[in-house]
């Protein structure tokens, strides 16, 4: 890749497509284009064809995408499968059409089975049933994949998929509704800390294990495998590090500094008991996590700060 090759970030103001951009520019890329969804929006298949016919980027990442955590997937699941579907199709097929010379399509590791081996290996896709909870946005990312291999298999092009653990950081969501784990726990920690209240609640038992990567780390990990992996199957991207989720609590509190009691909703689902995935195939292509998890919280909760969310 040379530093003046046109890229198309799609979901570029997203938690992982604006930390990618970023990182393309801290490797010297000038050419990178971006589009809100006001701009474009990519559920519609016209206005995808006619974008990347007209601007024909060299290369594209693909991030955009309908996401939330566990309530919001549980409320929405026809919307979550639908706008995906309709995302990626629209991306990919014109990707194709147009002759883009690469296209990193990014997943989710909640595509994995909701009873399998940990760490995760690769190959474990497909092997068994998905979490009930995420069901409908797993399939859509599981069809994305899949659309990049067959399209690989058939057309000759070089889509490749990568697929991340969970993430968080700068520009990450804190809606009460539609956060995930992490920036949830920090929004509770740092409220519990302005009201001066001595306990939050987490859902479920605590003890199902999560691992948790900064988004600037993923991103870091993505355009160095836009750079060197051109493989048919998809590549796992992680820190290799699990806590449990009374852990990562605890650890939010640490570092907020606000000693919290931590309270148990066992009303409330537990998700997959453990989620850590096997991160050896890119750790061989010569890529290494470079974040711990308090180093990522602290980046995380001075953007919270910052952006003044509490």
């Amino acid at each position: 890749m040379k530093p003046s090759d046109k890229i198309y970030v799609a979901g570029h103001r997203g938690l992982l497509g604006s930390a990618i951009v970023k990182q393309l520019k801290a490797k010297g890329f000038t050419n990178i284009i971006c589009k809100t969804s006001a701009e474009l929006d990519l559920r519609d298949e016209k206005s995808v064809s006619d974008f990347i016919s007209s601007e024909r980027p060299e290369y594209v990442i693909l991030t955009a995408a309908k996401v939330g955590g566990i309530q919001a997937n549980i409320n929405s699941p026809a919307e979550f499968f639908y706008d995906n579907i309709k995302i990626q199709n629209n991306v990919i097929h014109h990707s194709y059409k147009s002759g883009v010379k690469k296209l990193l399509f990014v997943g989710s590791s909640c595509i994995y089975p909701k009873e399998v081996e940990n760490p995760i290996k690769e190959e474990y896709l497909f092997t068994g049933p998905l979490e009930p909870t995420n069901e409908a946005y797993a399939l859509a990312k599981v069809s994305g994949i899949k659309m990049c291999q067959y399209y690989r298999t058939q057309y000759g092009v070089n889509f490749i998929s990568a697929i991340p653990t969970n993430l968080y950081g700068v520009n990450d969501s804190y809606d009460p509704i539609k956060s995930h784990l992490l920036p949830a726990l920090i929004r509770k920690v740092h409220q519990a800390k302005k009201e001066g209240e001595k306990e939050i609640e987490i859902w479920g038992s605590g003890r199902p294990r999560r691992e948790f990567m900064l988004a600037d780390d993923c991103a870091n990990a993505l355009v160095f495998l836009l750079q060197n992996y051109n493989e048919l199957e998809p590549i796992n991207v992680g820190t290799g590090v699990d806590h449990s989720v009374m852990e990562l609590a605890q650890k939010v509190s640490q570092v907020l500094e606000y000693p919290v009691k931590i309270c148990n909703d066992p009303s409330k689902p537990d998700g997959i008991l453990r989620k850590n995935i096997d991160v050896t195939k890119l750790e061989a292509l010569g890529w290494k996590s470079n974040y711990t998890l308090e180093e990522g919280v602290k980046i995380a909760y001075l953007d919270f700060l910052d952006r003044d969310l509490g």
